[in-house]
């Protein structure tokens, strides 16, 4: 006789297990401890079994019946229901475990394992941060192009546009590392090239022409903040090395007599360690700040910790108390200022003038061949400007320019 919610409800707990039939091998059994639990017993190839529903109220009798049901389908094609129940909760766990956010979080160890810049990774991080609150708890092998292209319009509409451009490039290679990895067949962020909007090339702002940007150096040396920002915004003008680079700079990295500074890999954009001669009117420089921060770590510790390097921030800050705009110079326009005045005096190898900047040739055939560092060529040169920096600061002597 089938059962009724009534009877269910006002069915009590005995000493000893109950089991209340609802027919079809629907059971209710009520426990000793007063839980009331779902069971289908059926036979399949000629054994016994049992499946369980669920527990009541949770799973109502409506609810119950149209399980058993269910496993009856199943029955009559021939499967075991307790064994196409085990198979999908396989399905659900390697489901769950192959989501955007478990993929996401793998190629991030993986970046962290390959020794990543701390700043490289953190905007990884912070890029795949913005895919996951739409595509986190998504199966990788499910997502679709118009689900991906979703998430970089978003971005989009709110004119970052060269963020939406870097986001498509990181949601790409989580699809990648999946593909490469069994766990998705293709990448859907190869269709999404030109579906969003292109931002507009800006370059940094830079001050390129001689006589400007000894009026430049001159602003500098008269720089009333902290001494140690001054020789920041010094030490950049002199050696063009990457902002990044001067502010994270550790006197563990400095021979100063041999006047060299050596920037690992870790710390370099290329991933390629990189030595910077060091003119004497440099070596001079580091020595008087030394008396100043030679007691920690960096070069250009943090204001509020030594603990931690000068921020972000400080040297374009202080460029625009010095009354430089963001659109007349960056602290990245020091390696524009050197590379454009290296160029034009025609004295110098273009490959030396590369090598100092630290770009990597982009032909890898001419990359593997030019092996040689033009290290002699380059101790000469950065002294040359050291001595055009000094002269241009003082604002007389121009030198022609291609030189013989």
């Amino acid at each position: 006789m089938a059962l009724t919610d009534l009877e269910i409800r006002k069915v009590q707990p005995g000493t000893v297990l109950m089991k209340l039939s609802d027919g079809g091998g629907l059971q209710l059994w009520v426990m000793p401890d007063g839980a009331k639990r779902w069971r289908l017993a059926y036979r399949h190839n000629g054994k016994q079994k049992t499946l369980a529903l669920g527990v009541y109220p949770a799973v109502s009798l409506r609810e119950a019946r149209e399980a058993r049901d269910d496993a009856k389908r199943l029955l009559g094609a021939g499967q075991d229901p307790s064994l196409a129940r085990k198979l999908e909760k396989a399905a659900k766990a390697k489901s769950s475990a192959n989501t955007f956010d478990a993929l996401a979080d793998e190629l991030l160890e993986k970046k962290r394992a390959e020794g990543k810049a701390q700043a490289t990774y953190g905007k990884v991080a912070w890029l795949l941060g913005l895919a996951r609150v739409e595509l986190g708890t998504r199966p990788i092998a499910e997502i679709s192009a118009p689900e991906v292209l979703r998430v970089l319009k978003a971005v989009e509409v709110r004119g970052r546009l060269e963020t939406a451009k870097r986001l498509r490039a990181t949601i790409g290679q989580v699809f990648r590392f999946a593909v490469a990895t069994g766990r998705a067949d293709s990448d859907p962020t190869g269709a999404l090239r030109g579906a969003i909007a292109s931002p507009v090339v800006q370059h940094r702002a830079a001050i390129v022409e001689p006589r400007a940007f000894g009026g430049l150096l001159r602003v500098i040396t008269g720089y009333e903040g902290a001494p140690e920002t001054q020789a920041a915004l010094e030490l950049l003008a002199l050696t063009f090395a990457r902002p990044g680079e001067v502010r994270a700079a550790e006197w563990s990295e400095f021979d100063l007599d041999g006047a060299i500074w050596s920037i690992p890999a870790a710390k370099m954009k290329m991933r390629r360690p990189h030595r910077i001669p060091l003119a004497p009117r440099v070596v001079t420089l580091l020595r008087k700040l030394h008396s100043l921060t030679g007691n920690g770590r960096f070069v250009f510790p943090s204001n509020r910790s030594r603990e931690r390097c000068m921020s972000e921030n400080t040297i374009n800050a202080a460029l625009r108390r010095l009354g430089f705009t963001k659109d007349e110079m960056t602290a990245h326009g020091f390696r524009s200022a050197a590379s454009s005045m290296l160029n034009e005096c025609g004295l110098w190898n273009a490959d030396a003038i590369e090598r100092q900047l630290a770009h990597v040739d982009n032909d890898s055939v001419r990359r593997a061949y030019a092996r040689a560092d033009y290290w002699e060529e380059r101790v000469r040169m950065m002294d040359w400007w050291a001595t055009r920096c000094a002269e241009l600061q003082a604002g007389g002597i121009v030198i022609p320019l291609r030189a013989s």
